[in-house]
């Protein structure tokens, strides 16, 4: 985002709102420049491996020819202004999709003709069925020699909680894609590479197939409106005029799926596409309305669905405008908007003012962050429904590769997570490591890289210690401590005796005192205290200690040398001696892990489980979700650093999980003993 671009204003009659979403290599970004190429919004087509798309701008996507974030691109078709949003594919860049989502009016959801990979398309279709968003389905690649048209289809009804609707049927030649039918208006087409498609006379071979599935898409439009239904039962043939507008109103109101096909590399089926989108995709008017937005006001209302920080620019935010009109220098929950930009990849068209329906970049919007509704009258309007967050799943320790630059990594963690929400920081109590929490080691990588380009904070990782504790077994009685020290002037002087017991897990750390007859003064008995926690830090086996019972029992003090500090110092002295005594044990962190599958992977998911040392507390229907499993299980937090990794390579990469931290448990004997050899009784607990 660092080239501004000044362009001439056209008199328009509307704008869509269209994301462009799909799995890894699917073709969303070619499929985006091919409609920027038709439109006449571009002179020359790039390409991913070419490193000159409008999408995938920024040098983390370039380099991994991979989409890493939202990309924004605006065009004119059919005097209609479309801005596309072009969304990531990885699953570790999912949350960039869900925010960008609330904001448009339709989705293209880009897939290939592979019917074992439509799966992967699964946790997409549940978020817009969810939400209610129009979608559409674009069959990119239909080019290939192994593609069944039917099977795809087939696939995708399996995964799409609305009804597929196929709007075209393809003609092919031997093997070779060679054109489509509209099955709305019966027309058959040639393809042209960088040109309309020719009518051309409907193949008698095909005949019968087109007409099966003509009525199939007829009979689906029917089951939502009547007159269609009746039309059908008594053999009138509905009009062209009459379809088109079932279509277009039950897309709108997200009843079905319609779906087209094409080669984005050759531009096959993008004009039909962008035909349908201008014809059937909803205005943003009724899109408002769909979201609760009531539009009989005009103050503006707008929503955050991107944040960018820019090499140049600074701070954008990009938003879509749901009510009234933006301009320039207007104070929007307190905050002056600095400019208002058209987005075009990296490149930005300066306004004056942004009307209702359309997506644009605010200028310089501190402390505005993604997800926020934004207004003039913040008093009398709600926020906005805003997409979930995700819990993230992997992590990173990380450090500064110069010490200088420790200063430096609060600010910058604060804008890297600004423009990815999904990504989280901690400095960890136990371990006192700076932990960068993310969807994936991809998407850990990607934030190095921005911290590195943009901030110029090269890191250093490593795995996170696991915060491993110490408990004892047994009990000792009678612990003595004594600190003396004599260095002329008053000496030091301090004497305890403590009794030292377990208590049941989770119970922490408790300190008593049963001192008779003054033989420790009140006033050093908190010095006590002091000192037993204070050795609990780091106990014998170089971890934090819980779950121990401490009492002050006996004691004594000199008049003159005795003090504060050298009581702590014999309670210290007391616990050193004791614990050793009392049979100390290591205790790991057990996590409560609910993992999200397709039913088909449940059995995956077990062995995988019980091969990370997981007890699996048992499995059943996920609830909303149709053909998937939900598996509880308890598992050390040692073996889940790269459980996502593993989980997603089994599952097509759409299983996932959620964790939350339940309780401490002992360490086996056997691995106990590999864990302290390997950390030396440091509290180093690196080990997996």
């Amino acid at each position: 985002m660092s080239e501004k671009v000044l362009l001439s204003e056209k008199v328009l009659s509307g704008s869509r709102n269209v994301a462009i979403v799909g799995p890894y290599l699917s073709g969303k970004t070619t499929l985006l420049e091919s409609i920027l190429s038709v439109t006449g919004a571009i002179t020359r087509k790039g390409r991913v491996q070419d490193r000159n798309t409008v999408g995938d701008s920024a040098q983390e996507a370039r380099d991994r020819q991979m989409t890493v974030e939202i990309n924004a691109a605006s065009t004119e078709y059919g005097g209609v202004r479309f801005t596309f949003l072009d969304c990531p594919g990885s699953i570790e860049f999912i949350q960039e999709t869900y925010n960008a989502l609330i904001g448009v009016d339709a989705v293209v959801i880009v897939c290939e003709p592979v019917a074992d990979r439509v799966l992967t398309l699964s946790p997409v279709f549940k978020f817009l069925d969810d939400w209610q968003i129009p979608h559409l389905v674009f069959i990119n690649k239909m080019d290939r020699a192994d593609v069944d048209f039917m099977d795809v289809l087939k696939a995708l009804k399996s995964v799409s909680g609305r009804p597929l609707v196929a709007h075209q049927y393809p003609i092919g030649q031997g093997e070779k894609l060679v054109g489509f039918i509209d099955l709305v208006t019966e027309q058959a087409y040639h393809y042209h590479p960088g040109a309309p498609a020719d009518p051309v006379p409907l193949p008698e071979s095909l005949r019968e197939r087109e007409k099966v599935a003509r009525n199939e898409m007829l009979e689906t439009l029917a089951e939502f409106d009547d007159h269609l239904l009746e039309e059908l039962l008594e053999d009138i043939e509905p009009t062209q005029e009459e379809i088109f507008q079932d279509l277009k109103m039950e897309l709108g109101a997200d009843q079905i799926v319609p779906v087209f096909i094409g080669v984005t590399d050759q531009d096959y089926g993008v004009r039909p596409l962008l035909q349908a989108l201008l014809r059937e995709a909803p205005e943003p008017e009724v899109t408002a309305k769909n979201r609760g937005v009531t539009l009989s006001g005009s103050a503006p209302l707008a929503q955050v669905l991107k944040t960018y920080y820019t090499p140049q620019g600074g701070k954008l935010s990009l938003v879509r405008v749901w009510q009234g009109r933006l301009t320039d220098g207007m104070t929007l929950n307190g905050v002056r908007v600095g400019g208002i930009y058209r987005l075009m990849g990296s490149q930005q068209q300066s306004l004056n003012s942004a009307e209702a329906g359309e997506i644009v970049a605010l200028g310089r919007m501190e402390g505005i962050k993604t997800g926020d509704t934004l207004t003039t009258d913040s008093a009398s309007i709600s926020e906005l429904p805003k997409a979930e967050q995700l819990a993230p799943v992997f992590a990173l320790a990380i450090a500064a590769e110069a010490r200088s630059d420790e200063v430096k990594l609060s600010s910058a963690m604060a804008k890297l997570l600004e423009e990815d929400p999904s990504l989280a920081w901690e400095q960890h109590g136990d371990t006192h490591e700076v932990i960068l929490w993310g969807q994936g080691d991809i998407h850990l990588q990607v934030a190095l890289d921005r911290l590195r380009r943009k901030y110029n904070l090269p890191m250093t990782t490593h795995l996170p210690q696991i915060p491993y504790k110490e408990t004892i077994r047994k009990p000792a009685s009678s612990i003595h401590g004594r600190y003396k020290r004599q260095t002329g002037g008053h000496g030091q002087f301090g004497d305890v005796y403590l009794d030292i017991k377990p208590l049941p897990r989770g119970e922490g750390f408790s300190f008593h005192e049963t001192i008779v007859g003054g033989v420790v003064p009140r006033q050093y008995i908190p010095a006590v205290e002091n000192g037993v926690r204070e050795y609990l830090v780091h106990g014998p086996l170089g971890f934090p200690v819980v779950d121990v019972d401490v009492t002050l029992t006996n004691g004594s003090y000199h008049s003159v040398d005795s003090s504060e500090q050298a009581f702590k110092q014999a309670a210290r002295i007391a616990m050193q001696e004791g614990l050793v005594k009392c049979q100390p044990i290591l205790l790991e962190p057990i996590l409560n892990v609910t993992v999200s599958v397709p039913s088909d992977f449940t059995s995956k998911v077990l062995r995988l489980v019980s091969g990370r040392r997981g007890q699996i507390l048992g499995y059943d229907a996920k609830p909303d979700w149709s053909g998937w499993d939900q598996v509880a299980a308890q598992i050390p937090q040692a073996e889940m650093h790269d459980l996502i990794v593993e989980l997603r390579s089994q599952t097509m990469g759409v299983g996932f999980f959620h964790w939350e931290y339940d309780h401490l448990q002992e360490v086996p004997e056997k691995l106990a003993e590999r864990v302290l050899a390997t950390t030396g009784g440091n509290g180093n607990g690196n080990h997996k």
